[in-house]
């Protein structure tokens, strides 16, 4: 640790605030927040959906102004009044959902941040983001375009527009969310670097093993209130967990295999284009999903996931019918419709845009995909039987909302076991489910799961698409990844280890027909401009 950073250490915090209040129409999000993050410090925020995280982050970022409370700033009272007066006095942050524009190079991303008089000659600021990249070894062309970035290069884009922009303290909200472990353990790297030059890290995570391993400090939330303050390498998981669920708790359950050599579903060398100018084409995929497993399909966001969903429902129909089978029946030019009549039932990662219509109630949602469970009678939709079908969706998975809901009024977690549960209930042959819980809380998360092992258990074949590595461990009877288009082997979840997820998610795929590996290209090299 350099003397620099022992001295800001001494000094008051980055960034504390005290009895921070906020509410939204007649609810309270916040509720009298008081926590310091100290200059050079790693600081976690840990908290169900809803416990108040992003509304307290878009305090601290100038979006949102508080209701009640005080805010200081290097020991000096502020009031944010905007994000561009936050990035003024050194805050800087990083959503979950990267804000860069895809069709423009690194260069043009960073130069809009900073405006027309701070730019300058876009040469030195080329110059000035290598040098960055390479003082913190996060390695990145200025002249690539973001859209041919993975999800750990786009934060690293991120993170060095914050460092040029002169953030001291950078607000992370679930930055391990897209990465595979080898990124993680690089982007680690990088903040503890940053804490040990002085920089404050504020880092909004669910994964308590990632805060033991890097936080210095966490403020935990429950219901817009904080529960807790602690150092989390000397408190157990259990006790941080109670302090964000209660004392009724649950840690993730482990859930036992299940193994059935009947296949329903087979993909077989399914090869098609890209579709559109930022997908990614698919490459001879070959498996079989069998009865009664969990099948999980790994892989870092843009290499072909969403190609391969469209493909399984039905919204994008395969060039040759055969590389579709469904129980030996082809089924590649069937529409949704036809498969979901044979029992094909599918959860899409967007739930607003795709799941649900946002402005429409629970019961008419309901109907958007139970169609088929004695809903309609000779043409006309039958209310009661409609109304009987919502409730049972929402008494049977804990939705804590009515059936005249407006979709677009139920937190994500509430939403996402509405979905599920519509599903599941229609007793499907096949679920096809892209991210079941991604940004759900761990009650949620549990009920979902179980759901999953419970319907699993009944002989249905289900495959999981998600880049959620824990999850998929945990439930799953057999994994493979996605990378670029390929599939690498598909073997039983309790002969694969992290680091054989890690190398197939990075590129090095060993094929299932005894072909030489597919190995990654991934080099980093400088503009020849910039280095000149």
């Amino acid at each position: 640790m350099n003397s620099n950073h022992l001295t800001e250490l001494n000094e008051a915090p980055r960034i504390r605030c005290k009895g921070i209040t906020k509410h939204y129409f007649g609810m309270t999000a916040n509720d009298d927040i008081t926590l310091a993050v100290q200059s050079g410090g790693i600081h976690a925020l840990l908290g169900e959906n809803g416990a108040g995280k992003s509304t307290l982050m878009k305090i601290f970022s100038g979006v949102i102004q508080p209701d009640r409370g005080r805010i200081w700033w290097n020991g000096d009272p502020v009031a944010l009044r905007s994000p561009v007066h936050a990035r003024e006095l050194g805050i800087g942050m990083i959503s979950q959902h990267f804000s860069l524009f895809e069709t423009l190079t690194v260069l043009q991303n960073i130069a809009l941040s900073l405006g027309r008089r701070r730019t300058g000659k876009l040469k030195t600021l080329a110059r000035c983001i290598s040098d960055t990249a390479e003082r913190y070894d996060m390695s990145i062309d200025p002249q690539r375009h973001i859209h041919t970035l993975s999800a750990g290069e786009r934060q690293r884009v991120e993170m060095i527009r914050c460092l040029i922009q002169g953030a001291r303290l950078i607000i992370l909200d679930e930055p391990t969310s897209a990465l595979i472990p080898s990124e993680v353990n690089k982007l680690f790297t990088v903040l503890r670097r940053l804490s040990s030059e002085g920089y404050s890290i504020l880092f909004i995570s669910h994964k308590l093993n990632e805060v033991q391993t890097l936080c210095h400090t966490v403020t935990i939330l429950k219901r817009g209130r904080v529960t807790g303050h602690c150092n989390p390498k000397a408190t157990p998981p259990q006790v941080m967990t109670k302090m964000m669920k209660g004392v009724n708790a649950r840690l993730h359950t482990r859930y036992p295999t299940n193994i059935n050599q009947a296949s329903t579903l087979k993909v077989n060398q399914l090869t098609e284009s890209a579709g559109h100018r930022f997908g990614t084409a698919l490459k001879n995929i070959h498996f079989s999903a069998q009865q009664g497993e969990i099948l999980a399909i790994a892989g870092i966001a843009g290499n072909g996931q969403n190609e391969l969903l469209s493909l399984l429902s039905g919204e994008r129909l395969a060039s040759k019918t055969i590389n579709l089978l469904l129980n030996e029946e082809p089924i590649g030019h069937w529409s949704p419709d036809q498969r979901r009549e044979k029992g094909v039932c599918v959860v899409p990662e967007e739930r607003l845009e795709r799941s649900v219509v946002p402005d429409m109630d629970l019961q008419d949602n309901a109907l958007l995909t139970g169609f088929l469970q004695n809903t309609i009678k000779y043409g006309f939709i039958q209310k009661r039987q409609v109304a009987s079908f919502a409730r049972r969706i929402i008494d049977d998975f804990a939705v804590k909302t009515s059936s005249s809901a407006i979709a677009k009024s139920l937190s994500d977690s509430n939403l996402q076991k509405f979905i599920i549960g519509r599903e599941i209930l229609q007793k499907p042959k096949v679920l096809i489910c892209a991210h079941p819980t991604k940004g759900v809380d761990m009650a949620a998360t549990n009920i979902i799961h179980e759901a999953l092992i419970a319907l699993r258990d009944t002989g249905t074949s289900i495959i999981v698409i998600s880049d959620d590595l824990d999850e998929l461990f945990q439930i799953s009877d057999r994994i493979g990844a996605l990378y670029n288009g390929h599939l690498s082997p598909i073997k039983l979840t309790s002969a694969v280890s992290i680091d054989d997820l890690d190398r197939w998610m990075a590129g090095l795929l060993t094929l299932i027909d005894g072909r030489e590996p597919i190995k990654a290209a991934i080099t980093s090299s400088r503009s020849e401009e910039v280095c000149s």
